[in-house]
């Protein structure tokens, strides 16, 4: 198994393997490693030497590698959520198993017809480590596309404001990714919206972000835990106004808002009886960056007062779905109640 950078290398050398398979949660920058391979293998011609398969079809993946690419050196073959990395399949598939069976024994036997004949690209949304996946990661190459962590989205960033001659400082950056999250795809869009808005030469402010970028529901609930730290009633309330206005469903924003501040409460736990925060929130490690603004956060309540708010949160729910009361009334009160 390989690094992304070292997948990035390899491909710099425009000499392709026979087999990869690419899978995680880093989307953006899967499809753009298979954007490389397209632009690397050449012309591509569906169905003569650019076949896609899927689980649908997947049987047909060995007549497929068989049939020559007339007119061609190889053909590629991209085979998408195939099932065929899976130990033990939920629903008891004898045909995939089968199927999975063939392709192992085949890509073992005919190891230096395929790297001569075709490229094979799996590209799984999650594997298991199968006799199949053994296989590649021996002949060929297996790529984790995983999660970056906040510093390295920074410098991917910054590169990309620099490529258009616009000026970020890396808090700016950082701040960025607070409040759209780690999800490369979802960034992307939105520099380049402010690189838009900035301008050649120009310079990308925390103001802009504020005024331009469509913030996740998680960062909206930071903003709105500072503002109940700082006892601002006005701007909480706008703040959960904000939430609603984004159509999220407010059952959703309650059960959102009550494990937030149960994060909280386990943060005060955590520090009290000497626990890794990080274990206590099961927080991965490109989420590490959360710690201090979860410590941070959660200073502004006692813990007496955090277990006070988690049980008024439980009675809310309990209140509305016997239909007592309105359940945005009640938010809003709740949060009134711990701003004073």
């Amino acid at each position: 198994m390989i690094k992304v950078e070292e997948l990035e290398k390899q491909l710099k050398t425009t000499q392709l393997k026979s087999t990869y398979l690419f899978y995680g949660e880093e989307v953006y920058l899967l499809e753009n490693m298979v954007k490389k391979i397209k632009k690397i293998f050449g012309e591509l011609v569906v169905g003569i030497n650019y076949i896609v398969i899927d689980d649908t079809n997947v049987q047909n993946l060995i007549p497929e590698i068989e049939v020559p690419a007339f007119g061609y050196e190889r053909k590629l073959i991209i085979v998408k959520n195939s099932g065929l990395f899976k130990k033990e399949p939920k629903k008891k598939n004898t045909n995939i198993n089968n199927i999975s069976t063939k392709i192992d024994e085949y890509i073992l036997q005919k190891g230096q017809t395929l790297e001569e004949n075709c490229v094979l690209v799996f590209i799984e949304e999650m594997v298991e480590k199968n006799e199949l996946f053994n296989i590649i990661d021996k002949h060929g190459i297996v790529c984790n596309f995983e999660k970056l962590k906040p510093i390295q989205l920074t410098k991917k960033l910054k590169s990309i404001c620099e490529a258009y001659k616009v000026r970020a400082d890396e808090q700016v950056l950082d701040y960025l990714i607070q409040c759209i999250g780690i999800s490369m795809q979802d960034n992307i869009n939105e520099i380049r919206k402010l690189i838009e808005y900035a301008g050649e030469n120009g310079i990308i402010r925390k103001e802009d972000i504020d005024e331009l970028c469509i913030k996740k529901t998680d960062s909206i609930i930071f903003d709105l835990t500072d503002y109940l730290g700082s006892k601002n009633t006005k701007y909480a309330i706008n703040t959960l106004k904000e939430l609603t206005h984004n159509k999220e469903p407010i059952q959703k924003l309650l059960t959102m808002i009550y494990n937030h501040f149960k994060k909280l409460y386990f943060v005060k736990l955590s520090e009290k009886y000497g626990k890794k925060i990080e274990e206590s929130l099961s927080l991965k490690p490109n989420q590490l960056f959360l710690i201090s603004k979860y410590k941070k956060q959660a200073s502004y309540f006692t813990e007496q007062t955090l277990r006070e708010l988690l049980q008024e949160l439980t009675n809310l729910d309990f209140k509305y779905k016997i239909g007592l009361i309105d359940l945005e009334i009640g938010l809003e009160s709740t949060l009134c109640n711990y701003c004073s």
